[in-house]
């Protein structure tokens, strides 16, 4: 019997948290919730809707919620994440876990954008969006129209896989990249989502810059050469150019200078910045060069390592009190 889990990471969504965990529940085995730190009544409304609940006791982030649900819930078979201010539609969840119960796909990612899909999406976020699904791509080579999907589901055996190193929003990116190191098969279904509710809690432009500049540092690990060698030797290039524009500007100033006026200066010091540049460019270069090759060497050394660490950590509560209280969950009959 295959047991699946709904993760629900919930901050501050008493108004919508019901209605989520009620829709949720018709197609899963056990709801999960997450209270990041929540200062209103989210907790207490998700126990009356029927979910199991863990709550931070200060606001951790989506990441650190995503960590301790997936750590509950590490006796599943699918984990299904759905985001808690309502905008997903909960009877959607079946075109998520059907590709992983059907062999095709160890991760699914709900997309709002596929086939063309989100017309209805406010352009500001689309823009922000698109960004974004390129930074993943840069970061992590697989090609995606939703980076920033909180709707997926994952098999059993892709939960060790995750570093869950971000603690904010930046995870949604961060694990599609884990998913793609390790090799696993993700698979897109399309979505719909609604942008009427404004459950959301934070603002999109900072939220989206934010999350743009973790990517960003995680290109910085994974993708070296593309971070570091490229801007080099465009910088070195340009260095090159132009020193040899100012040196040919120097003699040729020189030249002239020598017939009328032997005591006029000319200066050097426009080339030597261009040395200097091209310098500067080269070193950045040869960092980037080192640096891939230390990541090809982590990259063949740590994922085991990874898998066993995370494996460990889900299998121990000690520096987890919230997971304490919470039970083993019950095989109950597949309601699907």
């Amino acid at each position: 019997m295959t047991i699946v889990t709904a993760i629900i990471p919930a901050y501050n969504e008493e108004l919508s948290i019901g209605s989520v965990i009620l829709g949720t529940k018709k197609y899963v085995n056990r709801v999960i919730v997450v209270d990041d730190g929540s200062a209103d009544n989210t907790s207490e409304i998700a126990r009356l809707a029927g979910a199991e609940v863990i709550s931070h006791k200060t606001n951790k982030g989506k990441g650190a919620a995503l960590k301790t649900g997936f750590m509950a819930a590490e006796d599943s078979d699918i984990i299904v994440t759905i985001d808690s201010d309502g905008q997903h539609n909960s009877d959607e969840i079946p075109k998520l876990i059907n590709p992983i119960l059907n062999g095709e796909a160890d991760i699914v990612n709900g997309s709002r954008y596929l086939n063309g899909n989100g017309k209805n999406t406010p352009s500001y976020r689309r823009v922000g969006q698109k960004v974004l699904d390129r930074a993943t791509y840069l970061s992590s080579k697989i090609k995606i129209t939703d980076s920033q999907s909180g709707f997926r589901a994952f098999a059993r055996h892709t939960f060790p896989v995750f570093r869950f190193k971000s603690s904010d929003f930046s995870i949604e990116s961060e694990m599609l990249s884990d998913a793609a190191d390790a090799g696993l098969k993700i698979m897109e279904v399309e979505i719909g989502v609604r942008y009427d509710l404004n459950g959301s809690t934070k603002n999109p432009v900072s939220h989206g810059i934010l999350v743009l500049m973790r990517i960003l540092n995680d290109i910085e690990f994974r993708r070296p050469l593309f971070y570091f060698t490229v801007p080099g030797m465009i910088i070195s290039i340009a260095g090159i150019s132009l020193g040899l524009m100012f040196f040919g500007d120097y003699v040729a100033k020189s030249t002239i200078y020598a017939g009328f006026a032997p005591s006029a200066s000319t200066s050097l010091a426009p080339t030597m910045f261009a040395i200097l540049l091209t310098m500067a460019g080269g070193f950045l270069a040869i960092v980037g060069i080192i640096l891939h090759s230390i990541s090809r060497m982590i990259n063949n050394i740590v994922p085991h390592f990874n898998q066993n660490l995370n494996s460990s950590l889900f299998k121990d509560s000690e520096h987890y009190p919230e997971l304490k209280s919470m039970q083993k969950p019950l095989k109950v009959k597949n309601s699907k």
